[in-house]
């Protein structure tokens, strides 16, 4: 399973639901697109020196999904169906879809709008 940010942010506070969810995965990865947007929610907080600790134990243990070019041409096509649709969804997220469709895993994610990716398979906890 691949986390979206706000699934990683929710395991991070130990939100019982997404643990669970978290734990019940086979497999996880962290797209470097969501440590990215973690890091920088973690830069700003006044916890900052618990997160990077919890984050370096995270990235020890789980894959971290880099972006390819195998994932660029996968980004062109997500985002090319979202707009032929009329129904975008934000940048960094088309790259989440794009990860989700490379890898064929699907995606923990609160996010509704990732239903719109036509075969992501969105998990909510």
């Amino acid at each position: 399973m691949i986390v979206d940010t706000n699934a990683l942010s929710a395991v991070a506070e130990a939100d019982p639901s997404a643990v669970a969810a978290f734990r019940e995965a086979p497999s996880i990865g962290i797209p470097v697109i969501v440590l990215g947007e973690y890091l920088f929610g973690v830069n700003q907080s006044r916890r900052k020196p618990e997160y990077d600790r919890w984050i370096s134990t995270v990235l020890q243990t789980f894959l971290l999904l880099e972006v390819t070019m195998e994932t660029a041409a996968k980004y062109a096509e997500v985002r090319l169906e979202l707009k032929r649709a009329g129904t975008p969804i934000p940048a960094n997220d088309i790259w989440i879809a794009a990860l989700c469709r490379q890898h064929s895993m699907p995606l923990l994610s609160r996010d509704r709008h990732f239903e719109r990716v036509r075969g992501l398979r969105r998990v909510n906890w």
